[in-house]
C-alpha cells in the first residue's frame, strides 16, 4: 500500500487541438497506451459527495485499486495493486478486503459494506515528459461519450501552474474549467439515473 499527492492542472480539448499537441509533440499511435478505469460508488453518491473517488485502473495485466481523497495540494492518493483475481473478486462483489482503504472509507462515513461497481471509463493515453513535469494527451470514451484532455502531472504547484499555462498560451487554446474523469463519469452516470 502506497500514499502519495497529485498535483495536476487539466484541461478539455477540441479534437482539433488534441491532434494539434500530439503532432506537436511527435506522438505517434504505437507512443499510445490503453487503460480502463473501473468505479465504484455507493448508491447514493457518499464517495462523490465527499469529493472522493475509488477505482481499480487496469493497464495490460497490471491492477490498481486506488482511494482519492481531496487534500490541500491536490488529491491523496491511496493505492494498493491487486491480482487481476483480486481485481474480478471486486468487480463480482463490491467487496474490498483492503484494510487501510475500508479505515479511510470509514473516516469518511462511507459504509464500506455498501460500495458498488459503477462502471468503467476507457482512455488512449499518451505521456511525455515536459519542462518539470509530465504531459499526458489522453482521449477518453464512457457511458455513451468521448473526450478530449490535456493534463500536466507535476511535483511543484507553482512552476507547474506556469508551465501548463504557457502550453495553453502557445497553442491558443482556451483555459476551460475541467472536471477530473471520475467527476465527468459520475456526472454522466447520476443524469442517466435521474
Amino acid at each position: 500500500m502506497s500514499q502519495n499527492i497529485e498535483i495536476e492542472f487539466k484541461n478539455l480539448l477540441t479534437k482539433k487541438e488534441y491532434l494539434q499537441l500530439k503532432g506537436h509533440f511527435g506522438i505517434k499511435d504505437e507512443d499510445l497506451f490503453k487503460q480502463e478505469n473501473h468505479y465504484f460508488d455507493t448508491s447514493d453518491f457518499l464517495l462523490k459527495k465527499n469529493k472522493a473517488a475509488l477505482r481499480i485502473r487496469k493497464k495490460q495485466d497490471f491492477y490498481e485499486l486506488t482511494l482519492k481523497q481531496p487534500h490541500k495540494e491536490g488529491l491523496l492518493e491511496t493505492n494498493k495493486t491487486l491480482t487481476e483475481q483480486e481485481s474480478d473478486d471486486i468487480f463480482k462483489t463490491g467487496v474490498i478486503k483492503e484494510e487501510q482503504i475500508i479505515n479511510l472509507l470509514v473516516q469518511m462515513d462511507i459504509p464500506p459494506d455498501n460500495i458498488q461497481y459503477f462502471g468503467s471509463l476507457t482512455t488512449v493515453r499518451a505521456e511525455k515528459k515536459i519542462g518539470n513535469g509530465l504531459l499526458v494527451l489522453d482521449h477518453s470514451f464512457y457511458l455513451n461519450e468521448e473526450d478530449f484532455e490535456l493534463e500536466y502531472e507535476v511535483t511543484n504547484r507553482q512552476k507547474g501552474q506556469t508551465n501548463f499555462e504557457q502550453i495553453l498560451q502557445k497553442f491558443q487554446i482556451p483555459k476551460r474549467q475541467t472536471k477530473n474523469k471520475v467527476q465527468r463519469f459520475y456526472d454522466k452516470k447520476y443524469e442517466q439515473q435521474n
